[in-house]
Parts: structure tokens; C-alpha cells; sequence
């Protein structure tokens, strides 16, 4: 009887501790070493693609998150947000764009307004997957970026960009608009970032092109 007494502390110590402990040291791991992107060129362009949080809405134009990612990279960042944008139009857009710009690599964040209007999850998702298949057609890697869905309790990405994220191998931050979107001080409304908030945005794209290897 003296045996099982021994163990259960150990079990306990494994499961309540190290477990976890281990498990938050693989998942910190992933989001440091994301899918690798190839070097850009001092001359490189990148492309933001998407609706009102790449246009900047809410900000001047010089403070929108591309404007500030250009500001931090020294690249060509080309603003290609539509307000009020949704994703079916953006999957027909995206061809013209790439087309014409030939960037070194495509910042797609798009979505919102099928999440604020409660557009099928199914057809943001395959929308989506058009996106990234256009992207990889023109041979243009991908940076995406998770848009949070509209929710009762906290702010998180909708689950299908980290799924995609995963299907596709791109670099993905999923945290940083829930961040941006639950902090009153980097809001200039409901929905949109203000000035201050555009440069947080820029500043985790920024950062994650650094741990991607492209910059």
C-alpha cells in the first residue's frame, strides 16, 4: 500500500507541472521558428493585400500599417486595401494585383467583413484558399494574418486562418488584431486601428518577416 502513495505525487508533479510546462515550451517554439521565407532584396516589393485594416481606415494614409511597414522594412509596400472589401471580391481582385505589381511577397489579410456580417465560414474559407492558390500560382510567397471574429468573451482569430496557415506552410500571426482589437488605446472605432495601432500592426509583421528569414 505504501507504493501507490509514492506514485501519486510523482503523477500529480506530471501532470499539473511538467505537462503543461512542456507543452507551452513546444507551442512558444513553433510561434519562434515560423515557415521560412526567402531573403527579400533591398529592392523587393511587397504587396498588402486586403479590405479597411490594410487601407488604413482610421488613420491618415501615411499612418496606415503599410505605410509603416515600409518605414521599418526600407521595401516597396504597395497599399492594395478596399474598404468594405469582402473576401469573394478580393479572390477575383488578387490576379490583377499580383499582375501587375510582380511582388516578392503578398501580406494577406482579408475577411473581416464576412465576420462582421456573419457571411458563411465555408465561403471565407474557400475564398481564402483561392487567394493563397493565386499566390502560389505567380509564385508569390505569403505573410497571413488572422482576423478575430466577432465573439462574446475575448477576441481570438477565426480558427479557418490558422488551419489555412498550416495547409498553405506560410508565416502566420493570428494574435496581434485580437491584441489591437480588445485595447482601447489603439482604436479609432469598433473595428479599426487608429494611428498608434497601425504601428503595432506593422511592428508584428515586421517582426515576424525578421523570424522568417525574409528580413
Amino acid at each position: 500500500m505504501v507504493a501507490p502513495l509514492i506514485r501519486r505525487p510523482a503523477l500529480h508533479l506530471l501532470l499539473n507541472v511538467l505537462l503543461p510546462a512542456a507543452m507551452l515550451a513546444l507551442l512558444t517554439g513553433c510561434a519562434q521558428h515560423p515557415p521560412q521565407l526567402a531573403p527579400l532584396a533591398p529592392d523587393a516589393v511587397i504587396v498588402a493585400f486586403g479590405d479597411s485594416l490594410t487601407y488604413g481606415t482610421g488613420a491618415d494614409r501615411q499612418h496606415s500599417y503599410p505605410a509603416e511597414l515600409a518605414r521599418l522594412t526600407g521595401r516597396r509596400v504597395i497599399n492594395a486595401g478596399v474598404p468594405g472589401e469582402l473576401s469573394g471580391a478580393g479572390a477575383e481582385r488578387l490576379p490583377a494585383v499580383l499582375a501587375r505589381y510582380h511582388p516578392d511577397l503578398l501580406v494577406l489579410c482579408h475577411g473581416g467583413n464576412d465576420l462582421l456580417r456573419h457571411r458563411s465560414p465555408d465561403t471565407l474559407a474557400a475564398n481564402l484558399v483561392v487567394m493563397l492558390d493565386t499566390a502560389r500560382h505567380h509564385k508569390v510567397p505569403v505573410l497571413l494574418l488572422g482576423v478575430p471574429q466577432p465573439a462574446l468573451f475575448g477576441l481570438h482569430a477565426a480558427p479557418v486562418y490558422e488551419r489555412l496557415a498550416e495547409r498553405f506552410h506560410v508565416p502566420y500571426d493570428g494574435q496581434i488584431l485580437a491584441k489591437l482589437e480588445s485595447h482601447r488605446q489603439w482604436k479609432s472605432d469598433r473595428v479599426h486601428p487608429n494611428g498608434r495601432g497601425y504601428r503595432q500592426l506593422a511592428d508584428a509583421v515586421y517582426r515576424l518577416l525578421q523570424r522568417s528569414g525574409a528580413l
